[in-house]
């Protein structure tokens, strides 16, 4: 609005000044008037396309700043994800996280079938299959995180603070209680520094190709989610490191 401003005071002073220039002021002069005609000229030019170019940068600064924490938020899933597996629940402390890739193992298993025979009564036999599962080796938790920096990923990149991790549990059924995580930051925090106008565009957007809402996160506390907002654009890179 400001620059909007500005803009249409220019182009008022530019048309008073070519009023006098034909009106009042004397030939000798108009020089003068010309060296600030052609000044303003160029303030206008620099102004629009100064505006015309500012959500673009805005656009792909924010994609940049985005994509840090997004990765960052990944690591954290799947350490939370990790730690289900292999708890049968979520938690909320980031230094117990780091501290279960550090120690925890997955456990492998193998699942067979083996004969069995039952008595159904009156002497009589069945000879039936059953589904038998066994532990044949452990994996450390610390290998699914190789090359991936989980030692910092309690901190929001960019910023002084860190993530704020919450767990809780759903209802499903009416009895089953099912555990759920969050882990969200304000896009505000992530964007703090640049235009404010642009952050408040950009705090309600509606999806799309966008980040839906003012937070980026994964996971939710009022649905069982380990899924994060951001759009597909976000896990381009996966794909590929994947298809490698």
């Amino acid at each position: 609005m400001t620059t909007f401003l500005i803009i249409l005071a220019a182009i008022v002073v530019t048309a008073l000044l070519a009023y006098a220039v034909v009106n009042y002021i004397p030939r000798k002069l108009h020089w003068i008037i010309s060296v600030v005609l052609i000044a303003i000229a160029a303030f206008l030019v620099y102004k629009i396309n100064f505006e015309i170019t500012k959500p673009i940068k805005f656009n792909k600064e924010k994609k940049v700043k985005y994509a840090k924490v997004i990765n960052v938020l990944k690591i954290l899933r799947d350490a939370e994800v990790a730690h289900k597996r292999v708890t049968g629940t979520y938690t909320d402390k980031g230094e117990d996280l780091i501290a279960f890739i550090d120690t925890a193992q997955f456990a492998l298993t193998q699942t067979k079938n083996v004969p069995k025979t039952i008595h159904i009564g009156g002497g009589i036999t069945k000879e039936i299959e059953e589904r038998v599962v066994d532990t044949v080796g452990y994996e450390p938790v610390k290998d699914l995180f190789k090359g991936r920096d989980y030692k910092n990923m309690l901190q929001i990149p960019g910023t002084d603070q860190q993530f704020k991790i919450e767990t809780g549990t759903i209802e499903k059924f009416g009895t089953i209680k099912t555990p759920v995580f969050e882990i969200k930051v304000d896009k505000g925090l992530i964007l703090k520094g640049m235009d404010y106008n642009l952050i408040k565009q950009e705090k309600e957007a509606i999806g799309g190709e966008e980040i839906k809402g003012a937070y980026i996160k994964v996971g939710s506390l009022g649905e069982v989610s380990e899924d994060g907002n951001w759009p597909p654009f976000y896990d381009k890179g996966d794909k590929k490191d994947t298809d490698k």
